[in-house]
């Protein structure tokens, strides 16, 4: 049995009655739940017959002989409980499926988060082209004067990057928000810190500059005769 095996309202509270049992051995307390739950008492009772709802036999196996245990296993079971069915699961597909919600999220958000950082991309891209090309002469101009590329760039994306910390700093407390409620489901969780949420902040303002000076860049280095030609 379980270190915490008493507790008030569960099936070994001493109160709910005389239960007699034979303590052979007391373990740790360890997960048999999800980490959704907090560790519950165990108690894990040895019979040499099947009984209860729930009857199991538990197994270990190397894995080299994973198919060649069931196979035997299951030809043992026909022999001695021929009218019932034989099912079997390992440990790890048991242990993956208690996440198996959690992995399914984690999919969607990621496919869902790549889309939209692709179209803000696109949509950055566009937008820095036709605002570079609405500043051609005012580039050209610059450029006459004895601008440096990179002050052309800074000036072209620091419009932009103003837009991307509004949206981070409106958008920082609501994820923190979503993450804390989802987090609470977990009777064991991590603690949010300020650095997760400036590292992703970081990570926005990085991509959304790189993308605008992509275009910054290509107007900067053009020949300002033809910018002002074109004019």
């Amino acid at each position: 049995m379980g270190k915490r095996l008493i507790q008030p309202g569960s099936f070994f509270d001493p109160n709910q009655g005389d239960v007699a049992f034979t303590v052979i051995g007391v373990v740790s307390d360890f997960h048999f739940q999800s980490l959704h739950e907090p560790i519950a008492p165990l108690f894990l009772q040895h019979n040499r017959v099947f009984q209860g709802n729930n009857p199991l036999l538990a197994a270990r196996v190397q894995m080299a002989h994973n198919q060649s245990f069931i196979q035997e296993a299951q030809k043992h079971w026909s022999t001695f409980a021929p009218d019932q069915p034989f099912h079997y699961s390992s440990l790890d597909a048991n242990l993956d499926n208690l996440y198996a919600n959690e992995k399914r999220t984690q999919l969607i958000f990621g496919i869902f988060a790549f889309l939209a950082v692709f179209i803000a991309c696109i949509g950055l891209l566009g937008l820095s082209t036709y605002m570079t090309y609405q500043r051609t002469k005012e580039i050209g101009i610059r450029k006459v004067l004895g601008a440096t590329v990179l002050s052309i760039t800074n000036l072209l994306a620091q419009d932009f990057l103003k837009l991307v910390l509004i949206a981070i700093v409106l958008a920082t407390p609501v994820s923190w928000y979503l993450m804390d409620r989802w987090l609470a489901d977990f009777a064991y969780r991590i603690e949010l810190q300020w650095w997760m949420f400036v590292l992703a902040g970081v990570l926005a303002a990085g991509i959304a500059f790189l993308t605008i000076s992509f275009q910054s860049v290509k107007a900067a280095l053009m020949n300002p005769v033809k910018s002002l030609r074109s004019e």
